[in-house]
């Protein structure tokens, strides 16, 4: 059996994660960040979980994704529905899981090419 193997020739990657870096695109990103499937990768404006409020959220809208993984640190944690109400007004699927599960599951979606967004809270 002949394997090819099967590189993206666009969209952002996620490389790896280590204790407060995540590694995207060969960028190291020591802050919070968000990582659409294509296009800008840019930090996002959170200081931890304890913070988060539903205009995080509603910058999770563009461009429009189909799901958002929100990697909610070290340890997995649950932000309160009403926080992510803004996903859910337009039919935005919103997943939580600690920073390295987000990770590894953004790269299996965005492999598919799907329209999918990573949340990630690096603290």
């Amino acid at each position: 059996m002949a394997l090819q193997l099967d590189t993206p020739s666009e969209g952002n990657q996620i490389h790896r994660v280590e204790p407060g870096c995540v590694w995207i695109n060969g960028q190291a990103w020591r802050q919070s960040v968000l990582v659409p499937w294509q296009g800008e990768v840019r930090a996002w404006s959170v200081e931890g979980f304890e913070a988060l409020q539903a205009l995080h959220f509603e910058a999770l809208l563009d461009p429009r994704p189909e799901l958002v993984l929100f990697g909610s640190g070290e340890r997995l944690r649950f932000p309160h529905p009403s926080l992510w109400r803004p996903l859910m007004q337009v039919g935005v699927g919103l997943d939580t899981m600690d920073l390295a599960a987000a990770c590894r599951t953004f790269a299996v979606l965005s492999g598919e090419r799907r329209r999918v967004m990573a949340a990630l809270l690096v603290e």
